[in-house]
C-alpha cells in the first residue's frame, strides 16, 4: 500500500466488463466487445470509457461511461457531446450513462439534454445514477467488483460491518487489493476517521496520498483560487487570498462533515489573520468531529 492505486475509471470498469454493462443498461442478455479508446481529436477525459456491446434484440451498441466525483451543471451538454463524439468515430449507435459518485445537494439531476436555436431544436437522453441511491447488496449480489471500494457510499454501506466486508473482498482478490485506498478514503464519508484506521490498519498518511483525495483538494484549491482572483484585484491582494482559504475551507467542511461542518462557516468568515485561516484548513484533514474543530476556530 506504498503506492497510489490505479483507480481510472477503465481499470474499475475492466473488472467485470460483462456485468458493469448488465447492471448499467438493465440488459440481462448482452455480449460485451472490447473497451474502445475514448480519446477524439479535440477531447479526452480519464473519466469517460467506451464499451461494445451486441444485444439480439437491439444490435451493437456503444456504452458511454461517464463517471464523476460529483454532479455538475455543464454535465448535460457533455453527454451530449461525448455522445456525437463516440457515434461519429465508431459509427455505432450509443447508449451513454452519468454515473455520480457523491451528493451535491438534493437538486433533481437531469436525464436529458436539450436546445433550442431559433427553432433548431437538439435532444440527448442519457442514463443518470447516482451511487447514493444504489443498494449495497447489489454489489455483493450480482456481483459488482467495480463498485466495492465504493461501498462506504452506497445505500446501506454506511456502518462498519458492511465496510469490512467490502474490505475482505479487496484483500482476497489480486485484481482488487490495491482498491483500499479508495475503500479508505470514501469510508471517512461515513464513519470516523479513527475507526478507518483501525478497520484498514494502515497509516491514514496513505489515504491522503490517494488520487481521489487529491482531485477533492485541487478541486478546493481551484475553487478558492478562482473566487480570489476575482476579487482580490479590487478588494487587495490580502483579502484575495483570504477568499480563496475561505472558499477552500468551506469545501472541505462540506465534503468532511456535510451541514455540521458547515455551520462553523459563520465563525470562520469573522477570522481575518490569514495564518489561522492556514491552520483551520490543514485542521480538517486530520479531525474526525466537527467539536474538534470548532474548538481550533475559537
Amino acid at each position: 500500500m506504498s503506492k497510489p492505486a490505479d483507480i481510472s475509471t477503465k481499470r474499475l470498469i475492466s473488472l467485470a466488463p460483462d456485468n458493469w454493462v448488465k447492471w448499467v443498461t438493465q440488459i440481462p442478455d448482452v455480449i460485451v466487445g472490447e473497451i474502445l479508446n475514448s480519446e477524439f481529436q479535440w477531447v479526452s477525459r480519464q473519466s469517460d470509457v467506451l464499451i461494445r456491446f451486441e444485444n439480439p434484440q437491439y444490435g451493437k451498441f456503444l456504452v458511454v461511461n461517464e463517471l464523476q466525483l460529483r454532479y455538475k451543471p455543464k454535465m448535460p451538454r457533455r453527454m451530449r457531446a461525448y455522445a456525437a463524439l463516440a457515434e461519429e468515430k465508431y459509427n455505432l449507435p450509443t447508449y451513454p450513462v452519468l454515473i455520480n459518485i457523491l451528493k451535491g445537494s438534493n437538486t433533481e439531476i437531469p436525464t436529458t439534454f436539450t436546445s433550442n436555436v431559433v427553432g433548431l431544436r437538439a435532444t440527448q437522453d442519457y442514463r443518470v445514477i447516482n451511487l447514493w441511491e444504489v443498494d449495497v447488496n447489489t454489489v455483493f449480489e450480482t456481483p459488482l467488483p467495480s463498485l466495492i471500494p465504493f461501498v462506504p457510499i452506497l445505500k446501506g454501506g454506511e456502518n462498519e460491518v458492511v465496510i469490512r466486508e467490502a474490505l475482505q473482498i479487496l484483500r482476497q482478490d489480486e485484481q482488487l487489493n490495491q482498491l483500499e485506498t479508495v475503500l479508505a478514503f470514501f469510508a471517512t464519508f461515513v464513519i470516523e476517521s479513527a475507526l478507518v484506521q483501525e478497520i484498514m490498519r494502515w497509516d491514514m498518511a496513505v489515504l491522503r496520498e490517494s488520487p481521489w483525495y487529491q482531485e477533492i483538494l485541487r478541486e478546493g484549491e481551484a475553487r478558492g483560487e478562482a473566487r480570489g482572483e476575482a476579487r482580490g484585484e479590487a478588494r487587495g491582494e490580502a483579502r484575495g487570498r483570504r477568499e480563496e482559504l475561505y472558499s477552500g475551507i468551506e469545501l472541505a467542511l462540506e465534503i468532511k462533515f456535510g451541514t455540521p461542518g458547515l455551520d462553523l462557516m459563520p465563525i470562520i468568515y469573522q477570522i481575518t489573520d490569514l495564518q489561522r485561516l492556514k491552520v483551520i484548513q490543514q485542521a480538517i484533514k486530520t479531525l474526525n468531529t466537527v467539536e474538534e474543530l470548532q474548538r481550533v476556530c475559537d
